[in-house]
Protein backbone atom coordinates (compact mmCIF):
# COMPACT_ATOMS: atom_id res chain seq x y z
CA UNK A 1 0.00 0.00 0.00
CA UNK A 2 1.49 2.94 -1.29
CA UNK A 3 1.12 6.02 1.73
CA UNK A 4 -1.47 7.95 -0.11
CA UNK A 5 -3.87 5.46 -0.12
CA UNK A 6 -3.49 4.60 3.79
CA UNK A 7 -3.53 8.28 3.89
CA UNK A 8 -6.91 8.86 1.73
CA UNK A 9 -8.27 5.15 4.09
CA UNK A 10 -7.82 6.79 7.35
CA UNK A 11 -9.26 10.31 6.04
CA UNK A 12 -12.21 8.61 5.22
CA UNK A 13 -12.93 6.31 7.92
CA UNK A 14 -13.73 6.17 11.99
CA UNK A 15 -11.67 3.46 12.44
CA UNK A 16 -7.56 3.77 11.85
CA UNK A 17 -6.36 -0.05 10.58
CA UNK A 18 -4.81 -1.80 13.84
CA UNK A 19 -2.84 -4.15 11.16
CA UNK A 20 -1.27 -3.07 8.08
CA UNK A 21 -0.43 -6.25 5.92
CA UNK A 22 1.59 -5.32 2.44
CA UNK A 23 4.56 -6.43 1.14
CA UNK A 24 7.97 -6.01 2.85
CA UNK A 25 10.95 -7.72 2.76
CA UNK A 26 14.76 -6.66 2.52
CA UNK A 27 14.28 -5.47 -1.18
CA UNK A 28 11.11 -3.57 -0.57
CA UNK A 29 11.40 -2.14 2.81
CA UNK A 30 8.36 0.42 2.75
CA UNK A 31 10.01 2.68 5.27
CA UNK A 32 7.64 5.74 4.24
CA UNK A 33 4.41 3.88 5.01
CA UNK A 34 6.24 2.09 8.23
CA UNK A 35 6.54 5.96 9.67
CA UNK A 36 3.23 6.59 8.87
CA UNK A 37 1.72 4.07 10.20
CA UNK A 38 4.09 4.39 13.68
CA UNK A 39 2.40 7.98 13.62
CA UNK A 40 -1.32 6.76 13.42
CA UNK A 41 -0.83 3.59 15.31
CA UNK A 42 -1.03 1.02 13.09
CA UNK A 43 0.97 -2.09 13.53
CA UNK A 44 2.84 -2.99 9.88
CA UNK A 45 2.73 -7.02 8.77
CA UNK A 46 4.86 -8.05 6.14
CA UNK A 47 3.26 -10.01 3.37
CA UNK A 48 6.31 -11.99 1.36
CA UNK A 49 8.84 -11.28 4.07
CA UNK A 50 11.35 -13.59 2.38
CA UNK A 51 10.21 -11.69 -1.38
CA UNK A 52 8.62 -15.69 -2.29
CA UNK A 53 11.95 -16.22 -3.20
CA UNK A 54 12.33 -13.58 -5.89
CA UNK A 55 15.35 -11.46 -6.61
CA UNK A 56 17.70 -13.77 -5.94
CA UNK A 57 17.38 -13.93 -1.88
CA UNK A 58 18.99 -16.85 -1.31
CA UNK A 59 21.63 -16.23 -3.27
CA UNK A 60 22.16 -12.42 -1.95
CA UNK A 61 26.32 -12.85 -1.35
CA UNK A 62 25.14 -9.91 1.38
CA UNK A 63 22.99 -11.91 3.06
CA UNK A 64 25.02 -15.19 3.18
CA UNK A 65 27.94 -13.16 4.64
CA UNK A 66 25.64 -11.89 7.58
CA UNK A 67 24.37 -15.40 7.87
CA UNK A 68 27.67 -16.87 8.49
CA UNK A 69 28.61 -14.54 10.73
CA UNK A 70 26.07 -15.38 12.60
CA UNK A 71 25.73 -19.02 11.70
CA UNK A 72 22.23 -18.70 10.17
CA UNK A 73 20.41 -19.33 7.00
CA UNK A 74 19.59 -17.03 4.11
CA UNK A 75 15.97 -16.93 5.42
CA UNK A 76 16.50 -16.16 9.49
CA UNK A 77 18.37 -12.96 8.65
CA UNK A 78 15.96 -11.40 6.39
CA UNK A 79 13.28 -12.25 8.87
CA UNK A 80 15.52 -11.17 12.15
CA UNK A 81 16.15 -7.91 10.03
CA UNK A 82 12.40 -6.99 9.68
CA UNK A 83 11.59 -8.20 13.42
CA UNK A 84 14.43 -6.13 14.83
CA UNK A 85 12.21 -2.98 13.09
CA UNK A 86 9.67 -4.23 14.99
CA UNK A 87 7.91 -5.63 11.72
CA UNK A 88 5.55 -8.21 12.26
CA UNK A 89 6.31 -11.57 10.42
CA UNK A 90 4.63 -14.77 9.67
CA UNK A 91 6.46 -16.68 7.06
CA UNK A 92 4.81 -19.20 5.19
CA UNK A 93 6.42 -22.60 5.15
CA UNK A 94 4.51 -26.53 4.86
CA UNK A 95 7.90 -28.40 4.98
CA UNK A 96 8.21 -28.80 9.17
CA UNK A 97 12.45 -28.14 8.80
CA UNK A 98 11.79 -24.41 7.38
CA UNK A 99 9.27 -23.38 10.25
CA UNK A 100 11.53 -24.52 12.80
CA UNK A 101 14.03 -22.26 11.03
CA UNK A 102 11.75 -19.73 10.61
CA UNK A 103 11.10 -19.81 14.45
CA UNK A 104 15.28 -19.92 15.58
CA UNK A 105 15.38 -16.21 14.66
CA UNK A 106 15.14 -14.86 18.30
CA UNK A 107 18.20 -15.68 19.85
CA UNK A 108 20.84 -13.61 17.91
CA UNK A 109 20.63 -10.08 17.29
CA UNK A 110 22.06 -8.00 13.75
CA UNK A 111 24.15 -5.46 14.23
CA UNK A 112 23.56 -1.74 13.68
CA UNK A 113 26.60 -2.32 10.54
CA UNK A 114 24.40 -5.42 9.28
CA UNK A 115 20.80 -3.96 9.39
CA UNK A 116 22.07 -0.66 7.65
CA UNK A 117 24.35 -2.94 4.94
CA UNK A 118 20.63 -4.72 4.44
CA UNK A 119 18.72 -1.33 4.38
CA UNK A 120 21.23 -1.10 1.07
CA UNK A 121 19.23 -3.92 -0.64
CA UNK A 122 16.39 -1.64 -1.05
CA UNK A 123 15.35 -1.24 -4.54
CA UNK A 124 12.25 1.05 -3.68
CA UNK A 125 9.32 -1.17 -5.82
CA UNK A 126 7.63 -3.93 -5.46
CA UNK A 127 8.89 -7.36 -6.93
CA UNK A 128 5.58 -8.22 -7.67
CA UNK A 129 4.60 -5.47 -10.07
CA UNK A 130 1.49 -4.15 -8.21
CA UNK A 131 3.39 -0.77 -7.35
Amino acid sequence: MRVIYLIHLINHCKTIPAINQVETHVFHQQKKLRKLECQIGTKHESWSPLACGKNGIWQNPTLIKIAKNHRKNVSQIALRFLLQQGIIVIPKSTKPEHMKENLAVLDFDLEVEEMQTIEELEIGRSLFGWW
